[in-house]
């Protein structure tokens, strides 16, 4: 048994995982009917478990992208405006008609909006590849730039879209139970785990996070790496905005993926994944995503206002840093020692009485 709780304390799961269960088990008592599933009369099921896994799709895509770039010591604050600028392609080229004939195919439009997303991706990849501009300051430029993008593409205005496929994407496709984000949030994590465990891609990533130097000297083309973790990041944006966009039906420059960068950064952070580059993990990034989302709905389900939602977001950032600090990990082993000397002592004592 002490084994085992050894293996789990010492796994890069432990962390998400008693985070989240502390706030499920913290709803369990505090909030009526939480774990309550139903079948609708559509037969669509609903409830705040549902909701949470729903809700949480878009930031678990997002997250994913954001573990590769992190992974290899960079940062990516520009998706939550690429989710605004790919809702907005998307928006835009099917129109507000009130009719619901899109101006431009569905597939077409569909396409164009991931497309975008990749091309965010190359110019984020061009500045850091190419250019060895530092991510934090090359992402920032798209950050900044991208609301006022998606701001001229939709002329300043929110742009509703009638035509009903488009709703199916962050909705239900009539006849399957589970919304259609969750499917698509499914298919991104089976990619990325085949991409991880199938293939080299990973190494490489890990290769570049731990020394950039010596991956090259081992023959990694770590420009080639970095550029194709910043466009898998922006596809994955690109994705999130379809999501983001068909749950609300609409092109919300403002609003669209707003602050969404900085909860795609918790998610990963808080599954294990350390800022400074290196190992990831994959399974820490989903449950962190979850967990996350778990802590959003927990605040608005107790009365929390969204403006003041920022403030817990970012204690709980703050003891992830502190939690993931050399000088923190150096106290416990520190507090460990003391504490098996002072257990050793005893036994000492009652041996020689």
């Amino acid at each position: 048994m002490e084994s085992l709780v050894k293996k789990f304390t010492q796994s890069s799961l432990a962390l998400p995982l008693v985070a989240l269960a502390v706030l499920l088990l913290f709803n369990a008592f505090f909030v009526d009917d939480f774990f309550k599933i139903e079948v609708m009369e559509n037969g669509n099921l609903y409830g705040r478990p549902i909701d949470i896994l729903y809700r949480a799709s878009s930031l678990i895509i997002l997250a994913l992208g954001m573990t590769f770039v992190i992974a290899t010591g960079g940062i990516d604050i520009s998706v939550g405006a690429v989710v605004a600028i790919s809702s907005a392609t998307c928006c835009v080229m099917l129109g507000g008609n009130i009719s619901g004939i899109p101006e431009h195919p569905f597939f077409v439009a569909i396409l164009a909006s991931l497309c975008v997303g990749i091309v965010a991706g190359i110019w984020n990849g061009t500045l850091v590849a190419k250019l060895k501009i530092q991510a934090m300051v090359a992402t920032l430029i798209l950050m900044t730039a991208g609301r006022g993008i998606a701001q001229l593409m939709t002329d300043g205005q929110i742009i509703t879209v009638y035509y009903k496929p488009f709703a199916y994407i962050g909705g239900n496709i009539p006849g399957v139970m589970l919304p259609t984000a969750m499917i698509i949030a499914l298919a991104m994590v089976i990619l990325v785990l085949f991409i991880n465990k199938r293939t080299s891609i990973g190494l490489m990533i890990q290769s570049v996070g731990i020394n950039a130097n010596a991956a090259r000297y081992a023959g990694i083309k770590v420009t080639a790496v970095l550029f194709a973790v910043y466009i898998f990041s922006g596809f994955c944006a690109g994705t999130a905005g379809l999501i983001e966009g068909s749950l609300i039906r609409a092109a919300d420059a403002n609003n669209a993926g707003l602050n969404m960068e900085m909860d795609a950064i918790l998610a990963v952070t808080l599954g294990g994944t350390l800022m400074v580059g290196g190992r990831y993990y994959i399974g820490g990034t989903i449950i962190g995503a979850i967990t996350i989302q778990t802590l959003t709905t927990t605040m608005y389900a107790i009365g929390v206002s969204s403006d003041r939602l920022p403030a817990v977001k970012a204690i709980v950032i703050l003891l992830i840093i502190v939690f993931q600090s050399e000088k923190f990990k150096e106290m416990y082993r520190n507090y460990k020692l003391k504490r098996l000397d002072t257990q050793l002592s005893g036994k000492k004592e009652v041996s020689n009485a």
